[in-house]
């Protein structure tokens, strides 16, 4: 059995990572591959729990606790569900991954990206996504989609402008460092357009699949 593929979603809150998650997963079960959909911080108990510590805006949580917190709940993931799950042969989409901690503490939270990568290198045991779909975003159109919500603001939702912007910032490092994986998509686009977007950016794994199969 050939090993499946972990595609990992990112961008700013707001920029739409759960609606494309959902419409990827279908498209891919249509086509016959399996597929798991989980989610970051969490997928796990364990990391449920994290994801539920980290996000409580009572609390007060320091730079590098809320990095570390991060990477254990990832490592929890990583090694319960995303490493079985692909040695199964599984699609995984996942919502946020490693990436996400470059980006919002490595730059968000000004800790270096270089220092948030070893943390989580060995959080994750070295494990990388095979592609990456960052929803590019204005910082403030991603606040104002994720006030109209109308749900509660968690911890990090609440933060500065400054900081998100921070983030806009460290998400284009990033992808311009990695093009290969990193596929940039415009998250101001309709949904229709977003997930044909995203499945151009897979057409080479796509195709790979089909014929391995």
């Amino acid at each position: 059995m050939s090993r499946g593929a972990l595609i990992t979603i990112e961008g700013l809150d707001g920029a739409g990572k759960t609606t494309l998650a959902l419409a990827l997963a279908a498209e891919l079960e249509r086509r016959g591959l399996p597929v798991r959909l989980l989610r970051e911080p969490g997928g796990v108990e364990a990391s449920e729990r994290i994801r539920a510590l980290v996000k409580d805006p009572g609390l007060t949580v320091g730079a590098r606790t809320e990095a570390l917190l991060y990477a254990a709940a990832r490592a929890q993931l990583a090694e319960q569900e995303l490493e079985p799950l692909l040695a199964q042969g599984s699609w995984v989409l996942l919502d946020r991954f490693v990436d996400s901690s470059l980006a919002y503490q490595g730059v968000g939270r000004e800790l270096g990206i270089d220092a948030v990568r070893a943390i989580n290198a060995f959080a994750t045991g070295g494990l990388r996504p095979d592609r990456t779909l960052l929803l590019a975003l204005d910082p403030l159109v991603g606040r104002a989609r994720t006030q109209d919500r109308g749900e509660p603001l968690d911890r990090l939702e609440r933060e500065h402008e400054a900081f998100f912007h921070r983030i806009a910032e460290g998400y284009a490092i990033l992808a311009a460092s990695e093009p290969e994986r990193i596929k940039v998509i415009d998250a101001t686009q309709p949904p229709a357009a977003v997930l044909k977007a995203a499945l151009e950016a897979l057409d080479d794994l796509l195709t790979q699949a089909a014929q391995s199969a």
